[in-house]
């Protein structure tokens, strides 16, 4: 006669010791740095630890690898973290315009497949990555495990149906950028020039944020992806004499945001301004842990009812 299946109490025990033995696991870290051809041009990726989910970082606008690296070297010891240089950011070559999220999202994905990064993994991404990982996550479920967003920026303020005063800051500042690069560009200096690519890259970024980035990140759902998302709650001063205001009205569209997931959390760093990876790099950190024991637990558990 078959024997009957693991009753609620095994399955849980079971459960435990596979999280357990995963956690447990510590093999050398692995370090590497690379600038690898996706096809239409050349992106750096950083690679340090091992284990999966594999925790893919994207960070905000202008942002340098060097900004991720109180939150990246304590998770590398216990899984594998990747980093990356979008297109024209450091050792990027410049990518093809315009920078919206879909583009970059496709350009993660082909970086991911040609450094052999095995999916699903767990998405972070802050300011502007996280519009950046949203569309990702749209684009290729199948290969996220789970995601933290880092003070998402208010969709609907982006397609300018709230604040649109500040919208009239935000066009600005993509024009100083276009005139920077335009500037550079006729510079006979190479590291000028190298200079006028950058900002030529975040200036399409930038203007896309309030466009098609928008757009694609507004239509994305994430049905029961494990989704965390931690909200600054110093305002920016820029802002002026709407700072406060605009700030309870980001808070309140992240917390909405978790509702795009049935696995949705949200965390308020009420100390954190917007630069969370400098104010809050422990919350972070070990947020970002959380959502990965998380997808542990949830493999070893289907692992353990599937009798392996």
């Amino acid at each position: 006669m078959k024997s009957p299946g693991p009753t609620l109490k095994t399955l849980a025990l079971l459960c435990g010791a596979c999280v357990i033995a995963v956690s447990c696991v510590r093999e050398s870290s692995r370090l590497s740095d690379d600038v690898l051809d996706i096809g239409s041009h050349r992106l750096r990726i950083h690679l340090e630890g091992v284990g999966a989910p594999a925790v893919v970082f994207d960070g905000g606008i202008a942002d340098q690898l060097r900004k991720l690296e109180t939150v990246q070297k304590p998770l590398a010891k216990i899984t594998q973290v990747v980093t990356y240089e979008r297109a024209g950011y450091g050792d990027s070559d410049p990518g093809p315009l315009p920078r919206d999220s879909g583009r970059e999202a496709r350009e993660l994905k082909a970086l991911l497949e040609k450094a052999s990064v095995a999916g699903p993994y767990v998405l972070v991404g802050h300011s502007l990555g996280a519009l950046n990982m949203q569309v990702f996550a749209s684009l290729f479920p199948d290969q996220v495990a789970g995601m933290v967003l880092l003070d998402p920026p208010p969709i609907s303020f982006l397609l300018g149906q709230d604040f649109v005063d500040l919208q009239v800051m935000a066009q600005k500042m993509t024009a100083e950028w276009e005139s920077i690069a335009d500037s550079a560009a006729e510079s006979s200096d190479p590291r000028a020039k190298a200079q006028s690519a950058f900002y030529r890259m975040i200036a399409s970024e930038h203007r896309e944020m309030f466009g098609e980035s928008a757009r694609l990140a507004h239509a994305a759902t994430f049905g029961q992806t494990p989704l965390l998302v931690i909200a600054a709650g110093k305002p920016n001063p820029h802002f002026g004499d709407v700072a406060e205001r605009f700030q309870k009205f980001w808070i309140e569209q992240s917390r909405v945001l978790t509702q795009k997931s049935s696995g949705g959390t949200f965390i308020l760093a009420t100390e954190a301004s917007h630069d969370l990876f400098s104010d809050a790099p422990k919350l972070v950190a070990e947020s970002i842990v959380s959502v990965v024991r998380e997808v542990r637990a949830k493999e070893a558990c289907i692992h353990a009812s599937a009798g392996d």
